[in-house]
């Protein structure tokens, strides 16, 4: 029996790894390119964007992938999403697309002029660089730099993680 036991605890160990390697695999669409580009039409808050394709059609709803930034009825909220409308509307931006979240935005880096927008959202202090359990996302160092020059919502005393904030408030009202 301890042989048996020991083989089911493989076998599922096994199934468990390649579960969650193909969980960060992008998922294949039909429906869009990886990479393409288009015009920012609208900024929704500090991480999530419409962007009319430039082959045409209408915009398509965006997530900038590695970064949370406050939700817009939290603190410093309505700044996050001001910072990213200054930096991306009416703009061109370059997309490569990941996969599509639980929303059905598209996840993707965003460039604008060459420049990484979430990298520059969290190194202005608007946003957080996303974490998923001990891994401390694709910006950290911008993070950590914000934080010890305590620019944007890293200025106040302890800022609440959007995660955070939901779990105790609900999502904001979308008008």
């Amino acid at each position: 029996m301890p042989v048996l036991l020991r083989l089911c605890c493989l076998l599922s160990s096994v199934f468990f790894a390649c579960g969650a390697a193909l969980a960060d695999t992008p998922m294949p669409r039909k429906s869009w390119p990886e990479r393409w580009q288009g015009v920012v039409t609208h900024v929704s808050d500090g991480d999530s964007l419409w962007v009319r394709p430039s082959t045409g059609g209408a915009p398509r709803r965006v997530r900038l992938h590695g970064i949370d930034a406050p939700e817009g009825c939290q603190a410093h909220g309505p700044a996050a999403q001001a910072a990213l409308q200054r930096q991306l509307k009416d703009r061109q931006v370059q997309l490569r697309v990941l996969r599509v979240d639980d929303y059905g935005r598209l996840l993707a880096r965003v460039w604008v002029g060459g420049e990484d927008v979430a990298r520059a959202m969290v190194r202005q202090g608007h946003a957080w660089s996303y974490r998923y359990r001990r891994d401390q996302g694709p910006y950290a160092r911008e993070e950590d730099e914000a934080r010890q020059a305590r620019r944007g919502l890293f200025a106040g005393a302890a800022p609440e993680r959007p995660y955070e904030f939901r779990r105790r408030h609900g999502p904001c009202a979308r008008p």
